[in-house]
């Protein structure tokens, strides 16, 4: 009784089968065809296809395994600065005091030294976890083929270091134009510094030249080396700054401006990642939702060591403005938005019950930062 009904089964079993196995001698065909063309070939062919078959392997070893590992990385890197021990603000005096001459002896000052600023510090080691520890992925050349043409960002692989790196050096950007126009000047009384002048022009230089273009048959200078000219220029700047002969402006009116410019920058990637969750619920297959989520998680990984190292930076500011509670709060939530580390990115709807919805997530502590941010600079304003 049960007979035709089991023989209908397996025929639609053995019709799925072979489905499958025309699909897959359809996509083996292409190499099969290679592989019978070489073996048919003489050792004066196979050589040299055979050593650059070789070459492109290890390339895409290398590329693999720099996407997959990431050295360095630690949302607690902050603690290593121990910034809670500082004890006076960026670029204020901290030597210069004459010494006890023994009896007949001159007295002679120390050498005077000032405050190196932490947000420097911060700034230069995140462009050092970026193109030193880490190979800088957007430039690479196996990156910028991207899979038979199609751009990484835009498959589920291989992409979020480089969107990670992105959004860091977002932040590192920002922060250096603000170096300038007001951190590292008096404004109206002094000239722009020349370290912190170049460092910002380097660093704005375009995320993904490598060392040939398509635009030019001439060699270029690929985006590592200019970073880690910003980097050291950033370093030099802060040198100057321990021996004094550079400006950190610690008022509270550059602060204000420094919390709006960095408000504003997260405002950006907030309505980005908005308009990613509310018109792209592609769930665990929105080839472009881990972009999104790892720029964003870049960014506030980023600000959490300079917001981290301004609070060192502008203290004084901070405690005569009664804003402490609030600062160390902020920077709490900074550092619990980097608690959430998904293995895949989910963009299901927010009302959904089977695929999670990671952009939103991220969406609520990008706001949540931001508001604070803009809290504070009112404050300070008052």
């Amino acid at each position: 009784m049960l007979d035709p009904i089991v023989a209908f089964f397996q025929r639609i079993f053995a019709a799925i089968g072979r489905g499958i196995g025309l699909v897959i001698a359809w996509i083996l065909w292409p190499f099969m065809t290679v592989t019978n063309w070489y073996r048919a070939r003489g050792w004066i062919i196979k050589g040299p296809i055979g050593i650059g078959l070789l070459l492109l392997v290890g390339f895409y070893a290398y590329f693999i395994w720099q996407t997959q590992m990431w050295t360095g990385f630690s949302p607690d890197y902050v603690n290593a600065y121990n910034l809670a021990q500082r004890k006076q603000d960026a670029g204020s005096a901290s030597g210069g005091q004459a010494t006890t001459p023994a009896a007949g002896e001159v007295a002679e000052p120390e050498p005077k030294t000032c405050v190196r600023s932490a947000i420097v510090d911060v700034t230069a080691d995140l462009i050092d976890y970026n193109v030193n520890q880490n190979a800088w992925i957007s430039s690479m050349l196996l990156y910028k083929l991207g899979l038979f043409g199609l751009d990484w960002d835009r498959t589920p692989w291989f992409d979020n270091k480089a969107s990670f790196q992105r959004g860091i050096n977002q932040a590192v950007r920002r922060t250096a134009v603000e170096l300038v126009d007001s951190l590292g000047r008096v404004r109206g009384t002094s000239g722009i510094n020349a370290d912190l002048q170049r460092a910002r022009g380097n660093i704005q230089f375009d995320e993904e030249t490598w060392y040939f273009g398509s635009d030019s048959l001439l060699p270029k200078t690929p985006t590592p080396t200019y970073y880690r000219t910003a980097m050291a220029d950033l370093r030099k700047f802060n040198a100057a700054l321990e021996s004094c002969e550079a400006i950190f402006d610690g008022r509270s009116d550059n602060l204000i401006e420094f919390l709006d410019r960095i408000a504003n920058d997260i405002g950006s990637t907030s309505a980005i990642i908005r308009e990613r969750s509310e018109f792209h619920n592609g769930g665990w297959f929105d080839t472009r939702a881990d972009d999104r989520y790892w720029f964003a998680y870049g960014q506030l990984y980023g600000y959490y060591g300079i917001l981290s190292a301004a609070g060192a930076d502008f203290d004084a500011v901070i405690r005569l403005r009664g804003i402490e509670p609030l600062w160390t709060e902020s920077i709490k939530q900074l550092r619990s938005a980097l608690n959430i580390q998904p293995a895949i990115i989910s963009n299901g709807r927010e009302d959904g019950w089977i695929m999670p919805t990671h952009l939103a997530t991220m969406g609520f502590y990008v706001l949540r930062v931001r508001s604070n941010l803009v809290e504070m600079r009112d404050v300070l304003a008052r």
